[in-house]
């Protein structure tokens, strides 16, 4: 698993993580969100030791990643698609890192298969696009057929084809029982991929937990209802506890009512209806809510600290 205990990163005067905690674990794909400038890559590169922390600590299967004796074969990263010698074919590039581990030549060809990337092995890496830098950005990653995988903005240059691969990919290697990191702006993907969030705002933790919880928590869920006598029902409703707002048409917005409570009320008002269905703010949604919401707060508090 990937664990981040306390970790702070100071540049000068600028706090860029503060006191950031969580867990990564083995089984799930672990989606790690913030706004731009939030600290991801910051933590990331801490996590495998290209970044020293200022303070706190991050461990890759219970050590610091620079402590591994074969880091490739216990977490494979992708955190730049274009750190490749354009020069350098992509099989001749994978080659020279599984000397490094003494990996041979057949893992080469098979990462390059499951990548996608077998008929274009033999040409230079300069001549790749973005989605086919990405695919052997990946097939390194898991070139040593590591337990842990952190991936930051693996979806980037991909086609919907390419997308809807990743996705299943990725979901497949948490299901074997592996730990999957990954950061991504795409949040209506992340929605579909990832089990559970970490999302991070100006350096600190917002929120460490399942999908569902999150969106549960954060994103607006309310009741679309169309019926014969919307006016009506809308008076019925509020005496009831609910609120409601009028949509486009003779719609009602219903929230503090499940549907069927909805339903029952209109049935003994002796009001048709034609339609209830629940709807659910997306995750892009959500994050912003809960991102903004902390943001507030932060400033809040550094403006109380300055004080």
């Amino acid at each position: 698993m990937i664990e981040a205990r306390d970790l702070t990163k100071r540049y000068g005067g600028t706090l860029a993580v503060a006191g950031l905690s969580f867990t990564a674990r083995p089984g799930q794909v672990t989606g790690f969100l913030g706004p731009n400038g939030s600290g991801k890559s910051t933590t990331l590169r801490m996590i495998l030791g290209l970044d020293a922390p200022t303070g706190g600590q991050a461990t890759v299967n219970g050590q610091p990643y620079a402590a591994l004796r074969r880091p490739l074969c216990e977490a494979g990263a992708l955190l730049d698609a274009g750190a490749v010698h354009p020069a350098r074919s992509g099989h001749h590039h994978l080659l020279a890192l599984a000397a490094t581990h003494g990996i041979g030549v057949r893992r080469v060809r098979e990462v390059l298969a499951l990548t996608g990337l077998e008929a274009a092995g033999r040409r230079r890496a300069g001549r790749y696009s973005l989605g086919m830098k990405q695919r052997l950005g990946l097939a390194a990653a898991l070139l040593g057929d590591p337990p842990v995988l952190l991936l930051d903005e693996p979806v980037n240059g991909l086609d919907p084809e390419g997308v809807l691969w990743l996705r299943t990919l990725l979901r497949d290697l948490a299901a074997e029982g592996r730990t999957v990191l990954l950061s991504s702006h795409l949040l209506g993907e992340m929605a579909v991929t990832a089990d559970h969030l970490v999302v991070i705002g100006r350096g600190r933790l917002v929120a460490d937990c399942s999908t569902g919880e999150f969106l549960a928590r954060h994103a607006r869920t309310d009741v679309l209802v169309r019926c014969a006598r919307p006016a009506e029902l809308a008076r019925v409703l509020r005496s009831a506890g609910a609120s409601v707002a009028k949509e486009d048409g003779e719609a009602l917005a219903v929230t503090g009512a499940e549907p069927a409570a909805i339903g029952e009320l209109a049935a003994a008002h002796g009001i048709g209806v034609y339609e209830l269905t629940v709807r659910q703010a997306s995750l892009e949604e959500a994050f912003m809510e809960a991102t903004e919401a902390a943001g507030n707060a932060v400033g809040t508090l550094a403006e109380e600290e300055v004080a």
